[in-house]
């Protein structure tokens, strides 16, 4: 651990600092930290949270946590009068949080000596922003000359998914089937769109050590680590950081987005542990993929969904 705070402190949001802002941006000391609101948790004596904090970096790595905002605690802690949840940064550089506790929004903001501090050279954000990537299918360590013809009674190859299996509506997975591969130990499962920004491709399914007895997966698999039916198969992390199926979501008035769901034969069943993710999920099956195959779905959302 880097670094540490109070247990229950409820952390909701947080934002990086960058600097560039407006006139009522804060001083150049605080460009290229970030902000974080702690919303509390009602059950601890004595209270933390409620309040916003500041995360000091140095050369890109977080040095110190300290109190930035706070007041919303009252009668010794025993009440409050805010609890901090959403937190932006205005146009002018002053910060606004949300109070959900009284449906208020409070505006931070800094005139005195070097306000609208310039725009940091090092963007801490950076680090969070990964270059765009090629498919799973083009990568290096699925190259193979093996195919597999992959099929789906959900949807036709190049047809358009239903609402169902997309995350404005149901969100479950479609049905998938696959031809056997003669000496296959394992199949791998990976679910991409490379239309999706600013992360190039999305990763929206990882599942792996599917039994070479298994050729098909049903409709509507559950979002678990491990999975019992089918036995024995292990799901990752995707973009969205868990584990499962997670249906398409372009933005409202997009091009249909192409969503690839890429099976891969392998000789051998993974090691790699549940909640993995992509890059860890094709560094172990490097060098074991033995034939390979997609299916190709589309998606576009083109109504606003009801809130």
């Amino acid at each position: 651990m880097v670094l540490g705070y109070a247990a229950h402190a409820a952390p909701m949001q947080m934002v990086f600092y960058r600097g560039g802002y407006g006139s009522k941006g804060f001083p150049a000391e605080y460009v290229g930290d970030a902000f974080v609101t702690l919303r509390g948790s009602w059950n601890r004596k004595v209270a933390s949270g409620y309040e916003i904090v500041r995360v000091h970096f140095e050369g890109g790595r977080a040095k110190a946590i300290e109190p930035f905002v706070s007041g919303f605690l009252s009668d010794g802690g025993q009440t409050h009068i805010a609890r901090p949840m959403g937190l932006a940064i205005a146009r002018d550089g002053s910060l606004l949080m949300a109070d959900d506790a009284n449906g208020s929004i409070y505006r931070i903001s800094y005139d005195g000596p070097g306000a609208g501090a310039p725009a940091a050279a090092y963007d801490p954000e950076a680090p969070a922003q990964p270059k765009p990537d090629v498919l799973a299918a083009a990568r290096a360590e699925t190259q193979t000359s093996g195919r597999i013809e992959v099929t789906s009674t959900s949807f036709a190859a190049n047809g358009k998914l239903a609402p169902q299996f997309s995350d404005y509506a149901d969100g479950i997975s479609p049905a998938l089937a696959w031809k056997a591969v003669l000496k296959a130990a394992s199949y791998v499962l990976i679910m991409e769109d490379p239309d999706a920004k600013p992360l190039t491709p999305f990763v929206h399914w990882l599942a792996w050590n599917i039994p070479a007895s298994v050729t098909s997966l049903p409709e509507g698999l559950q979002e678990q680590p491990r999975l019992t039916m089918p036995d024995g198969v292990i799901q990752g992390r995707g973009t969205r950081g868990s584990p499962g199926y997670y249906g398409p979501h372009p933005l409202v008035g997009d091009p249909a987005h192409h969503y690839h769901f890429q099976v891969f034969a392998l000789d051998t069943a993974l090691t790699a542990p549940p909640g993995a993710d992509r890059n860890a999920l094709l560094a172990a099956l490097k060098n074991h993929v033995i034939a390979k195959g997609e299916l190709i779905g589309l998606y576009a959302q083109t109504v606003q969904p009801p809130k």
